[in-house]
């Protein structure tokens, strides 16, 4: 055997060593195994805006009014106004909204109260998918696909989209897509949403890269200057008609001032 060739040997050898005590030192190596299809099946239950993924089934807005009063109206109300800390999920759209696919309200210069949910989602299938994947909050994934589409419909039956009598189904929730009050109102200019989603357009970010000794702004852009605390009246008496959060009392100190300042 020649030189070189040894030499080549010798150094494979030792390489394969050297890897091999490298994955030894590694406490992750052997860390963990491949899913089986039926785990990967179990966490794979995204629903798409063109419904890919949507089981199939239905539930009527009866049913979804009886899961409603039991499991979910103690956080979100009875008719969808919420209560305590939740932002309601009813209110705010109008007819005129389901014709032109935007809502008024988020643009309306008296600003509604809270916007809500249903002002607020373009999609059907984020409904579906939301209650679906963590709902109820205490036993998320607990719902079956009949509770599902009942709790969606009779949302949409609050928001006065459907009838009372409406069930929602598989075969229908595209048409249910058409008459949305803000289908139109997301914007559609970046990578995520492009015809079959073939995620190839820039993204919506436009900030600089920075990958070393990055700036770091520190400034407070929330804060509410002393001399405007009540330039446009009481915020807590301009805030909320309907659920339960509340605008800040501005004629009351700042909550950084000690108590005996701010009685």
């Amino acid at each position: 055997m020649t030189s070189p060739l040894r030499a080549a040997i010798a150094a494979a050898f030792l390489s394969a060593g050297m890897a091999g005590a490298a994955q030894a030192n590694q406490p992750w190596a052997n860390l963990g195994r491949a899913p089986t299809p039926a785990e990967i099946k179990a966490w794979d239950i995204d629903v798409r805006p063109d419904f890919k993924g949507l089981p199939k089934g239905s539930g009527s807005v009866r049913h979804g009014q009886e899961v409603w009063d039991t499991q979910c109206a103690s956080c979100h109300g009875e008719f969808g106004e919420s209560n305590e800390v939740f932002t309601p999920i009813v209110g705010g759209t109008t007819k005129k909204d389901m014709e032109t696919g935007r809502v008024a309200n988020l643009r309306a210069e008296a600003h509604y109260p809270q916007r809500t949910t249903l002002m607020k989602v373009p999609t059907i299938s984020t409904l579906w998918d939301y209650i679906n994947r963590a709902m109820p909050w205490n036993a998320p994934k607990s719902l079956s696909v009949e509770d599902v589409y009942g709790v969606v419909a009779y949302i949409l039956h609050l928001g006065n989209i459907v009838p009372e009598d409406f069930v929602l189904s598989d075969q229908n929730i595209a048409e249910v897509q058409k008459i949305m009050p803000n289908r139109n109102g997301m914007t559609l200019e970046h990578g995520m949403w492009l015809p079959n989603y073939a995620f190839t357009g820039k993204p919506d970010v436009r900030n600089t890269r920075c990958m070393k000794n990055c700036p770091i702004d520190g400034d407070i852009k929330s804060m509410l200057p002393e001399n405007m605390r009540d330039a446009h009246g009481n915020l807590f008496e301009q805030q909320r008609v309907i659920g339960p959060t509340r605008g800040w009392d501005t004629t009351k100190p700042p909550r950084n001032q000690p108590l005996t300042q701010r009685q």
